[in-house]
């Protein structure tokens, strides 16, 4: 059922959006959200970095009128609470089949964990991108069992080789989960629909929401010609 236009929407699981995504958002919704780039602590001594853009950057007139909600604050140190629940998401047989398929067919995925237009840093080694992405689609991956402290732990060492290429894909799962489980909280704080343009997160978000007995309104944009 389409929901009625004074309905916000939280777009997830990216900070930024297309814009013709959000213009057709716009037109479902009443105002969109827009978390800030997340950025995890992993350790004392490490995390993940963040930037500094926003859509309001792009379309400073749409948050001036109220369109365009942001600021939602994603970074930091996981608490507890979270941390469970990426691990029942990574321990979720079926979860994890569905992030493997959409990392080795979906090129959005990959371009939102790694940049495979250049070299990546995989440990102490500088891989091609093409090769890098080749070894990480490896099904062995798909059926280590990961869990939030292993990737942290592997987070503080100096890693090469297998080890290197675990901890990439392990940090690959928990960030991806870690943008879903917010989606979640905030949606749920904010009284927002939940709303993407990535069927990949779309079907990740919907066997979550399922497995947990959570209802969310989860909307997808299916986008065509752009």
């Amino acid at each position: 059922m389409k929901p009625a236009l004074h309905t916000d929407a939280l777009f997830y699981p990216f900070h930024l959006c297309h814009a013709e995504t959000l213009r057709r958002l716009l037109s479902r919704f009443q105002r969109v959200h827009f978390r800030d780039y997340m950025a995890l602590r992993l350790s004392a001594f490490s995390g993940t970095t963040a930037y500094e853009d926003r859509m309001g950057g792009i379309f400073p007139e749409l948050v001036t009128s109220g369109r365009i909600i942001q600021g939602q604050n994603v970074s930091g140190s996981l608490t507890d609470e979270t941390r469970d629940a990426i691990d029942r998401d990574l321990a979720d047989r079926d979860w994890r089949t569905l992030f493997h398929q959409a990392f080795k067919e979906d090129r959005r995925v990959q371009r939102g964990l790694f940049d495979p237009t250049h070299a990546m840093s995989i440990g102490r080694d500088l891989v091609p991108a093409p090769a890098a992405l080749l070894r990480l689609m490896s099904d062995e991956f798909q059926h280590h069992p990961f869990t939030v402290a292993e990737v942290q732990a592997q987070s503080a060492g100096r890693l090469s080789g297998d080890g290197a290429y675990r901890f990439e894909y392990g940090l690959a799962l928990m960030k991806t989960a870690a943008a879903l489980r917010y989606t979640i909280t905030l949606a749920d704080t904010h009284h927002l629909a939940a709303a993407t343009d990535s069927s990949a997160h779309c079907h990740l978000l919907s066997r979550t929401l399922a497995r947990e007995g959570l209802t969310l309104s989860n909307h997808l944009v299916i986008r065509t010609g752009y």
